[in-house]
């Protein structure tokens, strides 16, 4: 294969994964390139031979080529692959620890539009690449640092199977809980359905028939088209509750009984709060965009349990939840890490349902009626304003010192000095009453991150939303927001 047939854009490689648009920003020979790199990498890290690899990819209509040029790559370097088959990325997680394999790379875009491709993959069990090992595994592929060695490939059967049957045969619950499943016509149809009716759930499935050209909308918990259908469905129904699940089955979103969707740190929350007095002294992790009530709960502070805030994105929130040996850990995209006995430490859509329906099952109120007995805030979406990927960090970095010299030169927002300034990722600032807003960079596409959240009213999260937006203005480098408040 002569190099001018390699194509890979060199900013598929993310924080934290891969992601590119196929065939515009890596073909086949690229996604071969990138086997023999991360097959590298495994062997450098294993200081194995022949290290066993496990492998699965979403529907979509061509992510079995990727997968299978990902394996020549991995077969190239001495990698002995076992090839799950259609999967979830948490059943591809799973498989690593159940089949004590070395390494895991699993071929999804998530919830990206049609077009993208990607790869989520790990070499330490229960957690996926870390920023330090993508530069490195983006140095491997971009330089050609591959090793050379005899691997094979052997189809793993009914892994799936496997795969239910232990969040099932745990997880049985004595409540019937009628729930609407919906998962946008994305791999997720397969698997949550029959789950969840595994436990004990009454399930009205919705859009859970694969269809890879997504003819509704992208399957994912953040998207409000997805969300409102999903509502509809509830009300219909006359459900106790309603999960929603992106493309790869990692992320969960839900709407109450009232077909009120609760923002994802929301239901954090409200599983903590379950969790906290039956596992005292516990510690969660929460990302930078979530709310700011696990601070100041009171069942929380009452079990003595901590909470810590740490940076945005999957494999972030996931490593943080294994070195605290925290319970939990969520995020405010949906992504949630039940540590042991909860889970294996990584994030699983459905077990994140399941741990709703253990906390319905728990008490004897419906979703509404658990979600009012928290503090209201005010609360913006997820907004994701057009940034160049080349421009993104350096314009958050150039807001950090802003923010911070607002810190010290007493400057008001809405009236109010800030009180805090955290910097783990991006900037977060607090006002004293707990309102607060952030700044960041996306991780997986070119845009920033905005979230304002307010205890105190509708208009402070506005004016903090405002306040950030002026100034991100005038750095002259934003584009249009994907939504405004």
């Amino acid at each position: 294969m002569s190099d001018s047939t390699i194509h890979i854009n060199h900013n598929g490689f993310r924080e934290y994964d891969a992601r590119w648009l196929y065939p515009d920003d890596i073909n086949l020979a690229g996604i071969r390139n990138l086997g023999c790199g991360l097959g590298s990498q495994i062997i450098s890290e294993t200081k194995k031979q022949n290290p066993r690899v496990v492998v699965g990819y979403d529907y979509r209509s061509y992510s079995e080529e990727i997968k299978n040029s990902l394996t020549e790559g991995l077969i190239s370097t001495g990698c002995h692959v076992e090839d799950l088959g259609l999967s979830l990325s948490p059943m591809a997680y799973f498989a690593q620890f159940e089949l004590e394999a070395d390494g895991v790379a699993m071929v999804t875009a998530s919830h990206n539009e049609n077009g993208w491709t990607g790869v989520k993959m790990g070499i330490a069990k229960g957690l996926t690449h870390a920023p330090e090992e993508m530069q490195e595994l983006k140095e491997i592929v971009l330089n050609k640092k591959f090793m050379s060695g005899k691997g094979s490939v052997k189809k793993i059967e009914n892994f799936i199977d496997v795969y239910k049957k232990n969040l099932i045969s745990k997880n049985k619950i004595q409540k019937k809980i009628k729930a609407v499943v919906a998962c946008g016509n994305g791999t997720a149809g397969i698997f949550a359905p029959d789950i969840l009716r595994g436990i004990g759930c009454e399930v009205i499935e919705m859009d859970c028939n694969l269809d890879f050209t997504f003819p509704k909308y992208n399957p994912n918990p953040e998207d409000l088209e997805m969300l409102h259908a999903i509502s509809k469905t509830v009300k219909e129904n006359n459900a106790d509750v309603g999960f929603g699940f992106d493309g790869d089955g990692d992320r969960v979103g839900v709407i109450d009984n009232n077909g009120e969707e609760i923002f994802s740190d929301k239901i954090g929350l409200l599983i903590a709060r379950n969790l906290a007095p039956q596992y005292p002294n516990s510690k969660f992790v929460i990302d930078v965009k979530s709310t700011g009530l696990f601070s100041h709960d009171k069942i929380l502070n009452k079990n003595n349990c901590e909470t810590i805030l740490w940076k945005t994105g999957h494999s972030h929130i996931k490593r943080k939840v294994n070195k605290e040996k925290a319970l939990a850990g969520f995020e405010k995209s949906g992504h949630f890490f039940f540590n042991q006995p909860l889970g294996l430490g990584y994030d699983d859509g459905i077990n994140s349902a399941i741990q709703v329906c253990h906390l319905l099952n728990n008490q004897d109120k419906k979703m509404n009626e658990i979600i009012d007995e928290l503090p209201k805030t005010f609360q913006t979406p997820t907004m994701a304003p057009f940034c160049k990927d080349e421009e993104k960090y350096q314009v958050v970095d150039e807001l950090v010192k802003k923010f911070i010299k607002f810190k010290n030169d007493k400057v008001l927002v809405d009236g109010e000095e800030i009180k805090d300034v955290l910097t783990v990722n991006g900037v977060r600032f607090s006002l004293s009453d707990g309102s607060w807003g952030l700044i960041r960079a996306s991780s997986n596409k070119p845009s920033l991150v905005v979230v304002t959240e307010s205890p105190t009213s509708d208009k402070r999260k506005k004016a903090i939303f405002n306040f950030i937006d002026k100034y991100l203005q005038e750095t002259g480098k934003i584009g249009e927001y994907d939504q405004k408040i």
